[in-house]
C-alpha cells in the first residue's frame, strides 16, 4: 500500500509540475508576443522615410548681376521609394562671399514649404494603411530676401502630390485630404473624424553648399526634417 501511494503522489507531483511548466511557457510566449507587439509599436512611432533629396549641382559668381547663382536638384520619391521627375531651382545670393558661410548671402539658405498632416498615434501604433505615417505636399523651394524673396512652384495646394501618384492612382482619402487640407487645420470636428492630430504648413530649410546631399524626411509620428550627409568621394568630380 504505501508502494502505491508513494507511486500516486509521485505521478501528482509529475502532473503539478508539467502543469507548472506549461503555465510558465505560455507565460513565456505570451510576454514574448507582447515584447514583439510593442516593439513593433515603437517602431513604427519612431520610424521615418525618407521622401526627398536635394544637392548643389552648380554654384557660380554672375560677374553681370554680381551676384553668387546656386542651383540646386530637387527628387522627390513616391510612396515606394521610387524617384519622379526631377526638379531645377536656381536662386541668387546677394552678396559675393564663400558660399560656405551664412554671410555668403541669403541665396544659399533654401528652404522647402510643405502640407504637413499628422495622424493619431494609435493610427501609426496600428500601422493603418492610409494614416499609419505622416502625409505631406511639397509646395514652394523659396529663398527669404524681403522684396527680393524669390520662389518656385513645386506643387499647387489640393493637388495629389507627385509621392503619391503612383501605379493605380491615388486613393479617394488622399484625393480628399489635400482638397480639404484647410478644413482639416480649422476645424476640430473635421480632424476628429478623419484621425487627424493636426495640420499645418512647414518649411525646413538649410544652407546649401556644393558636394553635399541634404535628404528632407518625414516622421511617421511627426513632421519633416533635413538630414545631411557628404557626397560619397567616389562621385566627386564627375558629372554622371
Amino acid at each position: 500500500m504505501k508502494i502505491k501511494a508513494s507511486q500516486a503522489f509521485n505521478s501528482i507531483l509529475i502532473l503539478l509540475v508539467a502543469a507548472a511548466l506549461l503555465s510558465a511557457g505560455f507565460w513565456v510566449n505570451q510576454w514574448i508576443e507582447e515584447t514583439r507587439v510593442l516593439r513593433q509599436v515603437i517602431d513604427r512611432l519612431s520610424a521615418d522615410s525618407r521622401i526627398a533629396e536635394a544637392l548643389v549641382t552648380k554654384s557660380e559668381w554672375d560677374e553681370t548681376a554680381k551676384k553668387i547663382k546656386t542651383t540646386i536638384k530637387f527628387l522627390e520619391y513616391d510612396t515606394k521609394g521610387n524617384p519622379v521627375p526631377a526638379k531645377y531651382f536656381t536662386f541668387s545670393a546677394r552678396h559675393p562671399a564663400d558660399p560656405r558661410l551664412p554671410s555668403g548671402g541669403q541665396g544659399n539658405i533654401i528652404q522647402f514649404q510643405a502640407l504637413v498632416v499628422r495622424f493619431e498615434d494609435r493610427l501609426v501604433r496600428a500601422g493603418d494603411k492610409l494614416r499609419g505615417k505622416s502625409a505631406y505636399l511639397f509646395m514652394k523651394a523659396f529663398v527669404l530676401d524681403g522684396e527680393k524673396t524669390q520662389e518656385f512652384d513645386i506643387a499647387k495646394a489640393r493637388e495629389v502630390p507627385a509621392g503619391y501618384k503612383i501605379e493605380g492612382g491615388p486613393s479617394e482619402f488622399e484625393t480628399k485630404l489635400w482638397e480639404e487640407f484647410w478644413k482639416y487645420a480649422l476645424n476640430p470636428k473635421a480632424r476628429s473624424r478623419a484621425g487627424i492630430k493636426n495640420a499645418q504648413i512647414e518649411a525646413p530649410g538649410s544652407l546649401f553648399v556644393p558636394g553635399t546631399i541634404y535628404t528632407l524626411r518625414i516622421e511617421h509620428d511627426g513632421g519633416m526634417r533635413i538630414d545631411t550627409q557628404p557626397i560619397p568621394e567616389i562621385l566627386k568630380g564627375e558629372n554622371l
